[in-house]
């Protein structure tokens, strides 16, 4: 179930970022009410998560996979660039996730 938690929050973590960027330096009412809202949701689903995997890989999980969505997001629908050296240090950050991930329970 913690992984599913974890999904659940990343998929927050990357509302919040996206709602952040459009609260204008948290000018703005209401998408500064949705991210805060998410934060709080990020929040409680990791100490959720944390019950069962230890802080450093379920807070390395949630901020890399929190970047891989913004990366998506952020290429889709603003446009961004991902140049080459982007793409490789991203890659990187799978990689990451990827082996943290196989040493849960190990």
């Amino acid at each position: 179930m913690h992984w599913l938690y974890l999904g659940i929050a990343i998929v927050f973590e990357v509302a919040f970022i996206f709602g952040a960027r459009a609260a204008k330096g948290f000018t703005k009412l209401w998408p500064s009410v949705f991210s805060i809202a998410c934060s709080a949701i990020v929040i409680y689903l990791l100490s959720l998560v944390m019950l069962d995997i230890d802080v450093a890989v379920a807070y390395t999980i949630l901020i890399g996979g929190g970047t891989i969505g913004a990366i998506v997001f952020g290429r889709i629908f603003l446009r961004e660039r991902v140049t080459p050296v982007r793409m490789t240090c991203f890659v990187f950050i799978v990689l990451g996730i990827a082996g943290l991930h196989a040493t849960v329970g190990a």
